[in-house]
């Protein structure tokens, strides 16, 4: 069984030496989902019985490790020395470092790596993180898992 959440988060990011307007200081309102797959918990007395995991734990689980962190900081690459000496000026400005440049692939790379040990096996269901789909726009999304 497969089961996704989806959450939201707003931040801003740029691709240094990127060819179009990319470049530039920008914002995105990004979309996140988060699918998990496993066996259905058949456990009569748990307040999970019938489901692969209660959605409310898999959001609060990405709100804490993930979304309340990336949620209106800006996301730059730790080799960007322009922009992050600029947003190290700036007093208790959100900066999340990224150790790529924060594209829609590593950005969702970067979730799953972040996401992937936090859902665990309770009830011996083998539930694990199927995929992170991370959206940079309602059009252009990537897909993270552990195929790649």
């Amino acid at each position: 069984m497969e089961i996704t959440t989806r959450l939201e988060f707003d931040a801003g990011h740029r691709i240094p030496n990127h060819k179009s307007q990319c470049r530039n200081l920008h914002g995105h309102r990004y979309v996140i989902e988060i699918t998990l797959t496993g066996n259905i918990i058949a456990q009569e007395d748990a307040s999970e019985n019938g489901m692969v995991m209660d959605f409310s734990d898999v959001k609060q689980i990405a709100k804490e490790r993930l979304v309340n962190l990336w949620d209106h900081a800006f996301l730059v690459y730790k080799n960007d020395a322009p922009v992050l000496d600029f947003l190290n000026s700036l007093p208790s400005h959100k900066t999340v470092i990224f150790p790529t440049v924060p594209t829609a692939e590593n950005m969702a790379a970067e979730a799953f790596r972040i996401l992937n040990s936090e859902y665990q096996d309770t009830y011996g269901t083998q539930l694990k993180l199927s995929r992170v789909r991370l959206y940079e726009t309602p059009n252009n999304w990537a897909d993270a898992s552990h195929s790649g």
